[in-house]
């Protein structure tokens, strides 16, 4: 805006405002006399800005209009005072044009004016004219504001408009990944779908900040990407993968077991150099360790023995040596049928090597055996063999703290039933420790030792003093710790054992002071407490069980037996059941089969129970845990306290109605009603699950009852596009007999509403969190050939399946149907009856 002046009468310059901005004499000069505003600078351009303005607002005021209508007449100024005018002459007005007056319909003055009278003084007031000024002041500083702000938004348009889509999407990306909400699945997820290298890369570092524990769920989506996908989710995947390598042996072990798998997919000629390969060879070459490890492993050679010196540099080797230095943790070894010199395996990794080696091994010699008792006689064998080599630095996979496995109960192994395989289950006890990489092995106690708890010669009641000094050797001590006396031990090829336990073991049940002994009450105390426990001891070695003996079936009864009885009993027998740490842990190991569609749907069933739990849904599923070793063998955590719906059959010969009263009393009692009730919410939870990933293959064999009322389905060999012998021959949404609905009080029981109401329930909940399950079975279809993946439509008949077009009221007709059809289901009773005739499954 140009500045303007706006020139005033002598009269104005006599109001005197205020002592501050009275204005200096004019100079004698013919321009107009400026005005200064009493809240405006002193400065003559502030004052000229404002002046436009003001004349506006003062042209509006009642006294200026007053004015206009009665011009006052004008006196003729004397002659010695200087001719003034009342408006700015046109000559005067700004650059811009623009010229500011205080009455426009005034004529010019005349040569010679008179001054100003007294009345003529009094027509603009003091108050007005600060006022004006003011508002002038306000209205400039206003527009200037506003045209700062005009200038800011044009400019902010201009940066928006030069902004491309791709830049503003990853900002608002960059803001997801930043956030809470961003966790294991979302990143899993988006480096599956992202072909940004930068969001790839930078997801790949997310990773470290995720607890370990969510990151090894989705280890096989990440395992399978570094495989099969292109080289940029790779190498944002691998930092990480070597990472942990280097500080977990366990999770080293577990990659190159997975990585195993899932090349097996690719071509005989691929696989050598595929990326997957390389990083499994790296892992297994003991190349990736803590830089600790590295370096105290670095001055052990194990060319030479601790006592000898190294050979010199011209030394010839001769024939009979038999090792030399190999890289970090490895050897060469030579023999006589192998001339070529051939790697020796790191000696960190190779004990855990060797033992699901010969689990694995056990499991295929057991599969061209044609019975199950010659099975189970050669299982029997097998293990006592294997519990030679123990207590070693070795564990159990599917555990989920430190320990060391010391011993294999081999009696207690049995044969599960299987028509080509042999699975076979396991109990293993295992010490547990707080490294099991740094803690000492446990020294190995064998099992011919004589101890006071394990024979009842030792708890003779009429024991005296002197009966009591023989038994420790002529001491007198009235502690007798048999884990230090050596002739409580044998001696085998092992050589001499020391075993140092301390004198509060809670082995030595009988450990009084020698007070005590000598003392008649306390003497029929020591009896009473050995009889017991002698008593206990041999009632728990015959554990009475609903199930008989059953060469066909050997499994039946070690399942049906309730677990804490198991450990308990089999705790009393073990020479390692005194120790502190002691635990019981099973194991079904199984070749021949493809555990990796068994791995998938346990992630499924596991995400799914999360769901239900998060959106309060009283659904029960159980998913166990699958550990891939190969692409045709692994092993599963068994179900305890659970036997199948076959072995019910056969061995009660009694409906399942029926059994559920012999097992849990009569209908109005508080167990039944609880067991019915958690019959029916795991049946709930496992059609659904049947329904969405389209289960097949649901004979009784596959469907176990537990303890407390629960089914559980097991065995998904054939799952979304795949079927027996791919017919399709279960065409039903998934397995509910008229023994499930007789349970349940009938199709009119209020027990069956409530089921129905259950699978509505976890529909709508499952439904809200689709991506989760969808992103999970999608990443592991990519560059698979599994069964289940056969067809281009799997993942869209997954999304289809949860219906996320259909309103709440249009689902409930749909688990209505789908419910009224699997129970009129006239295949699910075929198949069933199939099952019977070819394998005899009831």
């Amino acid at each position: 805006m140009a500045d303007t002046r706006v020139s005033f009468s002598p009269a104005l310059r006599l109001l005197q405002l205020s002592p501050a901005h009275t204005p200096a004499p004019a100079p004698p000069s013919s321009s107009p006399t400026a005005f200064s505003c009493p809240s405006s600078p002193s400065s003559a351009s502030s004052s000229s800005s404002s002046s436009s303005r003001y004349s506006e607002s003062c042209s509006d005021c009642p006294t200026r209009r007053q004015r206009r209508r009665r011009p006052a007449p004008r006196p003729q100024p004397a002659r010695d005072e200087r001719p003034s005018s009342l408006s700015a002459s046109p000559r005067s007005s700004s650059p811009g044009g623009s010229s500011a007056s205080l009455s426009s319909d005034v004529p010019d003055p005349a040569p010679a004016p008179s001054p100003p009278t007294e009345k003529e003084l009094q027509v603009i007031d003091t108050e007005v004219a600060l006022k004006a000024c003011q508002e002038v002041l306000l209205k400039v500083q206003m527009q200037q504001q506003d045209g700062a702000i005009q200038e800011e938004d044009e400019e902010r348009r201009a940066d928006v408009c030069d902004l491309s889509p791709a830049s503003d999407r990853s900002s608002w990306l960059l803001r997801l990944f930043q956030s809470k909400l961003f966790d294991a699945s979302m990143a899993v997820a988006y480096l599956f779908k992202s072909k940004e290298p930068g969001v790839q890369a930078y997801i790949g570092n997310r990773l470290f900040g995720f607890p370990p524990s969510d990151v090894d769920f989705y280890l096989p989506q990440l395992l399978s990407m570094y495989v099969h996908m292109d080289g940029e989710v790779g190498d944002a995947i691998r930092p990480y993968l070597v990472h942990r390598c280097s500080g977990s042996i366990v999770f080293s072990l577990l990659c190159a077991w997975l990585l195993g798998a899932y090349s097996s997919d690719m071509h005989i000629s691929a696989q050598r150099h595929s990326r997957g390969a390389r990083l499994r060879k790296l892992i297994l070459s003991d190349q990736l360790r803590p830089p600790a490890a590295s370096a105290a492993a670095a001055p052990a050679s194990p060319c030479s023995s601790p006592g000898e010196s190294p050979s010199p540099r011209g030394h010839q080797r001769s024939k009979s040596d038999a090792t030399t230095c190999s890289g970090p943790g490895g050897a060469l070894r030579r023999t006589e049928s192998n001339p070529k010199v051939e790697v020796r395996e790191p000696e960190r990794l190779r004990p855990q090597r060797e033992l699901v080696k010969s689990l694995l091994a056990i499991g295929r010699r057991l599969a061209s055996l044609p019975g199950k008792e010659q099975k189970t006689q050669r299982l029997i064998s097998e293990l006592s063999l294997l519990n030679h080599k123990l207590p070693a630095r070795v564990w159990l996979p599917t555990a989920d703290f430190q320990h060391h496995l010391v011993r294999i109960p081999h009696t207690q192994a049995a044969v599960l039933n299987s028509k080509d395989k042999a699975p076979y289950i396991i109990y293993v006890e295992v010490l547990e420790c707080e490294n099991f990489e740094t803690s000492p092995v446990p020294i190995r106690i064998p099992e011919t030792r004589i101890h006071s708890a394990r024979s009842a010669d030792n708890l003779d009641c009429n024991a005296d003093t002197t009966a009591c000094a023989g038994a420790t050797g002529g001491s007198l001590c009235g502690v007798h710790n048999y884990d230090n006396d050596d002739d409580a031990w044998a001696t085998d090829d092992i050589g001499q054992l020391q075993v140092e336990v301390q004198t509060s073991s809670s082995d030595n049940l009988s450990q009084f002071s020698l007070d005590s002994l000598t003392s008649v009450e306390s003497r029929e105390m020591f009896v009473a407490a050995g009889d017991i426990r002698r008593r206990l001891s041999e009632n728990l070695a015959q554990t009475p069980t609903s199930f008989r003996k059953d060469p066909e079936d050997p499994s039946a009864v070690a399942l049906k037996e309730p677990w804490e009885d198991k450990v308990r009993r089999i705790q009393e027998t073990s020479p390692y059941g005194h120790l502190s740490g002691w635990h019981l842990l099973p194991v079904i190991v199984k070749c021949g089969d493809d555990l990796r569609q068994e791995l998938l749907v346990y992630q499924v069933l596991t995400q799914l129970q999360a769901i239900w739990r998060q959106e309060r849904v009283p659904l029960w599923i159980k998913p166990y845990k699958i550990l891939v070793m190969s692409s045709d063998s692994g092993m599963i955590e068994p179900v305890l306290n659970a036997v199948s719906l076959h072995q019910v059959r056969k061995q009660s010969q009694l409906s399942l109605l029926k059994y559920f009263l012999q097992e849990h009393g009569s209908f109005t009692t508080e167990q039944f009603l609880k067991a019915q009730r958690n019959f029916v919410q795991s049946c709930a939870g496992y059609s659904l699950v049947c329904y969405l990933l389209q289960v097949k293959d649901r004979h009784n064999g596959n469907i176990l009852l537990d303890s407390e009322g629960h089914i559980i389905h097991i065995d998904f060999g054939f799952i979304l596009s795949s079927s027996p012998r791919n017919l399709g021959f279960e065409t039903s949404a998934f397995k509910l007999t008229d023994d499930f609905v007789e349970v349940m009080g009938g199709l009119n029981g209020d027990m069956f509403v409530y089921y129905k109401m259950l699978m509505l329930q976890g529909m709508i909940a499952a439904r809200k969190h689709m991506d989760k399950v969808l992103h999970m079975v999608e990443i592991m279809q990519q560059g698979s050939h599994l069964a289940c993946f056969q067809g281009s439509g799997t993942i869209r008949g997954l999304k289809e399946r949860f219906h996320m077009s259909l309103t709440e009221e249009q689902l409930q007709l749909l688990v209505e149907r789908m419910v009224d059809g699997s129970v009129r289901s006239i295949t699910t009773k075929l198949y069933d009856s199939f099952q019977y005739m070819v394998n005899g499954i009831m």
